[in-house]
């Protein structure tokens, strides 16, 4: 089955607003094995909106938007669809009746006016439940089995009706031991994306029939398979034989997959050697313990940390000694050394982190460009350090430089404290 997709609202073209529905469509329907052909983006006229459901109609016969079912004047997706299937515009009296008892329910008053709008539904349309707002979806379908479904632009309410309603419909029209669109991702940390290809060689060029992308970003690069010629059993065979390889090549730098947050991972092997952890930031201002502490039940392992900006804190809150400023500077492997264990011994922790650097945009220097970055690690003791010179402006530096610690702190407990790519071990 082939599908478009189209996404409707003028704040999606001015870039207000960044489209993550229909990123989020194409993942879902492409694991029941459907192709979408094409998206597209259109404002609210519903010129730009008939034409756009029009000619995608003509081509697939199958259609899904998102946006413009709200209760004022610019939301016109329902009139402008109804219009291209000959449909006039009618009152539904049981969508109506819900909406006004939300309003008495949820304000404790009577329904706006303007909200009688999200009453008004395409004669003989099919009308799809939204448990999670207001606005119901739509399925209009017409004697030649073309078909367009109306979704609410509000992502909570898009992914939750998606789940709940039209996923089982569309389900349904898909026949049984079909070819299946799936992909799996292996996340990497501390190498480059040129580092993974140059290891990989032939395999970066797809595995065992399976494309492979590589999908850079400030946590690192994403290697993502994709299969889509294939029933699932076959595709779940193919995926897992081609992770293995591209593993067998690039382990050390795989922390996890799919949607993985490499600080929830290192929180849980923490919990799990019932370790505890605190942190002395400097470039980073902070941004390493407010990963750890995002994750539940962090407080069984973070213990505090020291957000050492100015030298005399990292003299008087960490133990580093003034000599060693002075000699070797903030941003040097000895500090971060004395960082890392000032922060350990002070909140009496399994392990201790010191982050010193260069965020820019201003303050770097030939030996110490911007972006060079020291991280240490003080495990039970045994102290790791690394340089690395980072990429990107001044908050990307800081995001990698808080996602290298965590990548740190991992290999630290695998007895690996060697590193490669883009980082470079003094």
């Amino acid at each position: 089955m082939n599908i478009e997709i189209v996404t409707i609202g003028d704040e999606l073209l001015l870039g207000f607003t960044i489209d993550t529905n229909a990123a989020h469509l194409a993942r879902e329907l492409a694991a029941l094995g459907i192709r979408i052909v094409r998206r597209a983006t259109v404002g609210d006229e519903p010129d730009g909106i008939t034409t756009a459901i029009r000619e995608a109609l003509e081509r697939t016969g199958a259609v899904i938007t998102t946006g413009g079912l709200g209760p004022t004047a610019d939301d016109r997706t329902k009139p402008a669809i109804a219009e291209i299937f000959g449909k006039a515009m009618v009152l539904d009296p049981d969508i109506l009746a819900a909406l006004e008892q939300r309003w008495l329910k949820r304000f404790g008053v009577s329904m706006p006016e303007s909200n009688k709008q999200q009453a008004m539904v395409p004669e003989g349309a099919t009308i799809l439940t939204n448990r999670h707002g207001s606005a119901p979806g739509i399925w209009l379908e017409d004697a030649q089995h073309r078909w367009v479904a109306m979704l609410p632009g509000v992502p909570r309410e898009m992914r939750g009706m998606l789940a709940d309603t039209l996923m089982p419909r569309i389900r349904d029209r898909v026949p049984a031991g079909g070819v299946v669109v799936r992909s799996r991702t292996l996340r990497t940390c501390s190498i480059s994306e040129s580092a993974i290809a140059d290891r990989l060689g032939e395999l970066g060029r797809g595995v065992d029939g399976l494309s492979l992308a590589f999908l850079p970003g400030v946590d690192g690069v994403d290697l993502r398979l994709t299969s889509n010629a294939y029933a699932a059993a076959e595709t779940e065979r193919r995926l897992n034989a081609a992770a293995e390889q591209l593993t067998e090549k690039i382990g050390r730098y795989v922390y996890g997959e799919g949607q993985d947050d490499l600080a929830e991972l290192v929180m849980l092997e923490c919990a799990t050697r019932s370790a505890t952890v605190s942190v002395a930031e400097s470039c980073t201002g902070g941004m390493l313990g407010v990963r750890l502490t995002a994750m539940p039940g962090a407080s069984r392992v973070f213990q505090g940390g020291v957000l050492a900006y100015a030298n005399d804190v990292k003299t008087r809150e960490l133990g580093v000694e003034t000599a060693s400023l002075v000699e070797h500077g903030a941003v040097s492997e000895t500090v971060a050394r004395a960082m890392a264990s000032g922060v350990r011994r002070k909140f009496a922790t399994t392990i201790g982190v010191g982050i010193t650097g260069i965020a820019g945009p201003d303050g770097g220097t030939p030996e110490k460009p911007v972006g060079t970055v020291w991280i240490a690690i003080d495990l039970d003791g045994a102290v790791h350090a690394v340089r690395a010179v980072i990429p990107g402006d001044r908050a990307e530096i800081r995001q990698r430089a808080a996602q290298l610690a965590l990548d740190r702190v991992r290999r630290a407990f695998q007895g690996d404290a060697a590193s490669e790519g883009w980082t470079v071990k003094a």
